[in-house]
């Protein structure tokens, strides 16, 4: 620490950044903070850098989690400036594959929207036996090999029909077969698609998951903007 620069106690660093001095220890201790100098007594002693260390981290908490903000300023205090950058990029290469699913999700909503207003309703669809792999074959416009296919990603689970052991597909099932179908015609990935097909089944209708899309997607937004909020404090603080 330089000889010039403002010395702080524990409790006027904790004062500062509004903290308890344990939490500031306990940062310290975490690597959020680099180490604290000592008195002949053995008291810590703070700097401005450390002040700075920790308005860094707060930043980067809303956007990152505190999990991966810890991770990141520990790097940096472990000289290792590399890692601390790509633990960034990770996180934000996790909120692009967030966004190619809200994508998806969409484009799942955009299908089906556009099937129940341009195509009749199927009453085979809703026939108390279910359906066929055969006749979900040709209400959808593919092949049986491709449901098939779809079936042992784990995108679809027919059911089966007692003693002959066939596939029986019901409503359910034939939505779900469509919006793989709309998928896969827009190069989206089985990845891609399963978790976009949970939410639906969980959403319980596509009205349902049209807003529970909407709040994601603001979600996201929010959360992109404390990703660069938090990113430029730590761009200043490795100046």
């Amino acid at each position: 620490m330089s000889n010039r620069e403002r010395r702080l106690r524990t409790v006027d660093l904790a004062r500062a950044v509004g903290l308890s001095t344990q939490q500031v220890r306990n940062y310290e201790g975490a690597g959020v903070l680099p180490p604290a100098g000592r008195t002949d007594a053995g008291y810590r002693v703070f700097g401005e850098r450390h002040r700075d260390a920790l308005l860094t981290y707060r930043a980067l908490q809303p956007g990152y989690g505190a999990v991966t903000a810890t991770r990141v300023m520990r790097a940096v205090h472990d000289g290792d400036v590399a890692g601390a950058l790509a633990l960034v990029d990770a996180a934000h290469a996790e909120l692009h594959e967030e966004r190619a699913s809200l994508r998806a999700a969409g484009e799942a909503l955009e299908a089906l929207a556009g099937r129940d207003a341009d195509t009749p309703p199927d009453r085979n669809a809703d026939s108390p036996r279910g359906l066929r792999i055969g006749e979900v074959a040709a209400l959808v416009g593919v092949r049986t090999s491709a449901l098939r296919v779809w079936e042992d990603a784990g995108l679809l689970v027919p059911g089966r029909e007692r003693g002959t052991g066939y596939r029986v597909y019901g409503p359910g099932d034939v939505r779900d077969a469509r919006v793989v179908r709309a998928l896969r015609r827009s190069h989206h990935l089985f990845e891609q698609i399963r978790p976009v097909l949970e939410d639906l089944r969980r959403a319980g209708s596509s009205e349902a998951l049209r807003a529970a899309v909407a709040a994601r997607g603001r979600a996201l937004t929010a959360r992109t903007r404390s990703m660069l909020a938090g990113a430029g404090a730590l761009h200043v603080y490795l100046e």
